[in-house]
């Protein structure tokens, strides 16, 4: 059971909002709010599963490559310009993100861009940034980082990153960076996951990570605290595909790491089915306890359902924003 924990933690579908220890620990699905109830709060239960968990290697184009098992998926591209990396991970994965980046040659790292603030994906900022690491992000990002910033689903309040963590390089809508023969384009989204999250394309390798705006086999959670919207999830999903071609390479920020256009298609036509199931029982009147009991995701539950996001509790937040 240990191990099962271990591995739904930190492999793939992580993410802050995971409730898996919890809820197993428990014997079924909790809330949020039951699962610090019920346990030492989640964000300790994820520090405890990275530090342990191994990180996988997935080989891309052009020197490219993701990085699996520290909180969000990790890109990393590698050349004369030093290593730079999309996202950063948890911090107590240091060790095991040390080993997996040495594997990928002796260059420094040199920069890293966050994809949106939550933890599972700038944790590791300080570390990186201590090992020589410029940070980049939506200006948002920073505004997040640099606070108390309270997400209500989850029931915590995230203290304000050290110094050194902080994003140093903020852009409004897009920047663009051209880094070991690559020209990468950051673009902002708008209200999606968050009110901060932003696309990387690697353009001559045809890759784009598209971060917690696609979470590839699994269903998401949105962060209403911090300015995400399940329509903005949707329009983020347009723009990717807008982006994409079939021989694009399209990296989740959470399930398997390695996904293409076609999935990111499944999976945004799913979300505008539940949303449009869900804004008509909300019309009929129907309470949220009612929404969930009507399984307007059933259809998709076998697909999209069996991990840490259930039925219920995905349900719930497409209510939230209709």
């Amino acid at each position: 059971m240990e191990h099962r924990t271990q591995k739904m933690l930190s492999r793939r579908g992580f993410c802050l909002c995971c409730l898996g220890g919890t809820a197993m620990a428990a014997g079924g699905w909790l809330t949020p709010r039951q699962a610090f109830a019920e346990a030492r709060g989640i964000v300790s239960l994820i520090k405890d599963s990275a530090a342990v968990s191994p990180i996988a290697t997935h080989k891309l184009r052009n020197n490219i490559s993701v990085l699996e098992g520290s909180g969000g998926n990790v890109a990393v591209l590698t050349g004369t310009d030093g290593k730079v990396l999309i996202d950063a991970g948890i911090g107590v994965s240091r060790p095991q993100m040390t080993k997996a980046l040495a594997a990928l040659g002796d260059a420094p790292i040199t920069h890293l861009v966050n994809s949106h603030w939550h933890f599972d994906h700038t944790d590791g900022n300080a570390w990186l940034n201590e090992s020589g690491a410029r940070i980049l992000a939506h200006e948002n990002t920073r505004k997040h980082l640099a606070k108390l910033q309270r997400v209500e689903d989850w029931d915590y309040n995230f203290l304000p990153l050290p110094e050194g963590g902080i994003p140093t390089e903020v852009f409004a809508t897009e920047k663009t960076l051209k880094l070991n023969g690559a020209s990468i384009l950051l673009k902002y989204y708008g209200s999606a996951h968050t009110d901060s999250d932003i696309s990387v394309t690697f353009g001559e390798a045809d890759v784009m990570h598209v971060a917690d705006t696609f979470w590839n086999g699994i269903y998401p959670f949105i962060d209403y605290s911090t300015g995400g919207s399940i329509d903005g999830m949707i329009a983020a999903s347009d723009a990717n595909l807008a982006a994409a071609t079939k021989d694009t390479i399209v990296i989740p920020g959470h399930g398997n790491p390695v996904s293409n256009r076609a999935e990111l298609q499944d999976w945004r036509d799913m979300l505008v089915a539940i949303r449009d199931a869900v804004a008509k029982l909300k019309k009929k009147g129907m309470s949220r306890d009612e929404a969930v009991a009507a399984k307007p995701t059933a259809a998709f539950d076998a697909r999209y359902g069996q991990f840490v996001i259930d039925p219920g509790f995905f349900t719930r937040l497409v209510y939230h924003g209709v």
